[in-house]
């Protein structure tokens, strides 16, 4: 009886497995901004579509420092850690999905006393008795809708799902261990450039003094330069507090306590800015993104569920056969005549639920659909963060030009309005408001190159990276 039925469903086979999971097609833009790059198509620093990503995305800035940093931090960071254990967990479920293709062994073994009631056999009446039973069964479960098929698509797309999180991970602690050290960097930088201002504000004042006390400047001249030098320490705690922070964000990245880890000394000049920057077109960025990738594997799983859930809707045929020794007494029970056996077919079919799997099967293609429009938004927001790098580079160059002449100007500016005052020909306020513009100057050409370096590594890890060796 059961042949007819599973004919019968096997003849359905091929429309109720669900929906074919199909990759999502490329973006068809053809570039990140609306706007042109005028700065990196002319520039000190230029983009070139082809040239190839390195691997580790980071040796592009030439630092031995930041190369070993990173390496460690991809060896010992924790987070890394327990991506990698979920990627192991995710990969032993989908192993143990693979079972679900093959029958089922099981050893039953079993022992009781039974006694039946009066009714049970009519005129005849059995007494209590005592049996022992042991052997093997087989079953296994016809896989016509594809449930099973389903099964094991879902869980390989989640352990897939485990592994691009596990490269974004990798790369987002790689790419966090770089900005951290080029804050340190350029903390440390002005934190040089404030010292020797401080030393220079020192001269001003013993300048002054020196004049007041042969009566060629006054008072408030001497309060002017102390007020000057006391101005510029106070900028000093924040730069060595954003220093601190920044190192110890960095043993954090490590695996380390701050306390047991030392940083490297960090410095601006140790990086080396990349003349050219690759850059990968929309369509290939969705290929190389892991968080991209990620959001395409959530999809694929969340497709192989509307499967599953379409499976459900229809009967589940089994068959299981078993063989085994039955005995009423237990030194009996390995003698020839206590072999029994049976073959068992079954065809569960749902009659009627409340609408539950209908219900769960309009709710896991709403899933799906969710899923798909998280994945587009995924792709948009990474085009964002390109066109957001992108453009601060393009910005960066034109703002460490106009840095850079003014720094050229205040300094000069400072010279002269020195010598001027040497001369007797201009006042300590001069030369204290010269000295305060050279010193914004100075510290605006440092946040410049570090800013400029931060938006490399920002437009490095937009477009996907070189995915680290987690």
């Amino acid at each position: 009886m059961l042949l007819p039925a599973a004919l019968a469903a096997l003849g359905l086979a091929a429309c109720v497995a669900g929906p074919n999971f199909v990759t999502p097609a490329a973006p068809r833009a053809a570039q990140y901004t609306a706007a042109p790059l005028p700065n990196l198509e002319s520039g000190e620093q230029r983009l070139d579509g082809a040239l190839v990503e390195p691997a580790q995305w980071w040796t592009l800035l030439h630092s031995p420092n930041l190369d070993s940093t990173i390496g460690v931090a991809l060896a010992a960071n924790r987070a890394l850690a327990a991506a990698r254990a979920r990627l192991s967990e995710a990969q032993e479920l989908s192993g143990a999905s693979e079972a679900g293709r093959y029958p089922r062994a099981e050893l039953d073994a079993s022992a009781g006393r039974q006694k039946y009631g009066a009714a049970f056999l009519g005129p005849e009446q059995l007494p209590p008795f005592t049996f022992y039973s042991i052997g093997p069964a087989v079953s296994y479960t016809f896989d016509y809708t594809g449930g099973v098929r389903r099964t094991i698509e879902q869980q390989r797309a989640l352990t897939d799902y485990q592994e691009h999180e596990l490269d974004a991970a990798a790369l987002s602690v790689s790419g966090n261990v770089a900005m951290q050290a080029l804050t340190a960097a350029a903390a440390r930088s002005q934190i040089e450039s404030l010292e020797a201002l401080l030393a220079e504000d020192r001269n001003n004042l013993n300048l002054v003094q020196d004049a007041f006390a042969a009566g060629g400047a006054s008072r408030v001249d001497v309060l002017n330069a102390q007020s000057q030098l006391a101005n510029d320490e106070t900028l000093l705690p924040p730069l060595r507090g954003e220093l601190s922070a920044a190192d110890n964000a960095l043993a954090l990245l490590l695996g380390q306590s701050p306390g047991a880890w030392t940083a490297p000394q960090f410095t601006l000049v140790e990086f080396t800015l990349p003349p050219r920057l690759p850059l990968a077109v929309p369509s290939e960025v969705v290929h190389r993104r892991p968080d991209i990738l990620a959001a395409e594997a959530q999809l694929h799983a969340a497709t192989a569920a509307a499967g599953i859930a379409s499976a459900n809707l229809y009967p589940q045929i089994s068959l299981t056969a078993s063989a085994s020794l039955q005995s009423a007494t237990l030194h009996a029970l390995f003698e020839r005549s206590a072999a029994a056996g049976g073959l068992t077919g079954s065809l569960a079919a749902p009659l009627f639920d409340h609408g539950a799997l209908r219900a769960r099967q309009r709710a896991a293609t709403d899933a799906m659909h969710a899923s798909l429009a998280d994945y587009e938004q995924v792709v948009l927001s990474s085009f964002g963060q390109v066109a957001d790098a992108l453009e601060a580079l393009d910005h960066d160059q034109e703002l460490l030009s106009s840095e850079q002449r003014a720094a050229a100007t205040a300094a000069d500016n400072l010279a002269l309005t020195r010598e001027s005052y040497s001369a007797g020909n201009s006042g300590v306020l001069q030369v204290l408001e010269a000295q305060r513009q050279e010193q914004q100057a100075r510290l605006g050409l440092v946040r410049a190159q570090a800013l400029r370096l931060q938006d490399t590594v920002r437009l490095l890890l937009s477009l996907g990276g070189g995915i680290p060796q987690a």
